[in-house]
């Protein structure tokens, strides 16, 4: 697999969106760290986004690199509420003092994941950063600004992956099956552009996808982020599955671009299913989206 620097969808004078992946699993070279997480740097043609934080600091390293400057971000959005998309939550308050702060009403809760040692280990934020008065609180559907918003409440038409066994929720005292209703998902329109970003897809990738298109009436054109296909404590999903899900993504017509927990070999199969509708995005990448109105 070859991860490439830049990928430009198109080359055309005009308006574009600029996506930089700040933290992923993999990274294109050994001149930026890469992590278990996620952090994607995006840039439209009104607004300076940062979706995810990654597992620590990390994101912050790395974006001096890409010359990103953090400290001008508008929006931070934490996709749910795991370490990994929201580890790095206290250096971004730290670096930014302005920036509004997304999460879903849940994120907060007491989340652990059962490791291959039969320990629990707490992979929840940090409770501490609850109260800052950068953080907004999401619901179901939430607009964040025009053409940017995000949803969440996804309906469980097709199983969720069965990696996230061994994810729970702490409610009562008790260790709960996590339900996931704190994972909300970004969309972002721009001149009839659609980009869907998600972060882990605890929810189902189709899932997550047929409830864009009920609320939207039409596909995304783009769709980025991790589908959860392997689990960190080992094993991935089958591949009758993968072949399933990527036969239905690849009759969306959308572009896809995967990364993080979808896992290099689910990639791979997907890969072989899709062909030129999927790529993967590793740490350093640099993708380039042309949103002019009359491309």
């Amino acid at each position: 697999m070859v991860y490439n620097k830049a990928i430009e969808l198109f080359r055309k004078d005009g308006e574009i969106m600029i996506i930089k992946t700040l933290v992923e699993n993999t990274s294109i070279s050994k001149d930026f760290g890469s992590e278990h997480g996620l952090s994607f740097y995006i840039e439209t043609n009104k607004h300076k986004i940062l979706f995810d934080t990654g597992a620590s600091s990390l994101f912050f390293t790395n974006a001096k690199k890409l010359g990103v400057n953090i400290d001008g971000i508008e929006y931070l959005i934490v996709s749910h509420g795991h370490y990994d998309h929201g580890g790095g939550l206290k250096t971004f308050l730290q670096e930014n003092t302005k920036a509004k702060v997304f999460l879903h009403r849940f994120a907060f809760e007491k989340y652990y994941a059962l490791r291959s040692n039969d320990k629990l280990n707490f992979i929840g934020l940090d409770e501490e950063l609850k109260q800052n008065k950068q953080i907004i609180f999401t619901s179901d559907r939430f607009i964040i600004s025009e053409g940017i918003q995000v949803f969440s409440n996804i309906g469980q038409r097709e199983p969720r992956p069965t990696s996230n066994r061994g994810l729970f929720i702490e409610q009562n005292g008790q260790m709960m099956d996590d339900t996931f209703v704190h994972e909300q998902n970004l969309v972002i329109e721009e001149n009839g552009k659609i980009l869907l970003v998600t972060g882990c897809s605890h929810n189902g990738i189709i899932n997550i996808v047929k409830h864009f298109h009920d609320s939207k009436g039409s596909m995304p054109d783009y769709v980025i982020g991790g589908f959860h296909l392997s689990s960190r404590s080992g094993g991935n999903e089958n591949f009758d599955t993968i072949d399933r899900i990527g036969e239905y993504l690849l009759g969306t017509k959308a572009k896809y671009y995967t990364c993080h927990c979808t896992g290099i070999e689910p990639y791979k199969r997907l890969k072989s299913v899709m062909g030129e509708s999927i790529d993967y995005l590793s740490t350093g990448s640099e993708l380039t989206i042309n949103t002019s109105a009359d491309f």
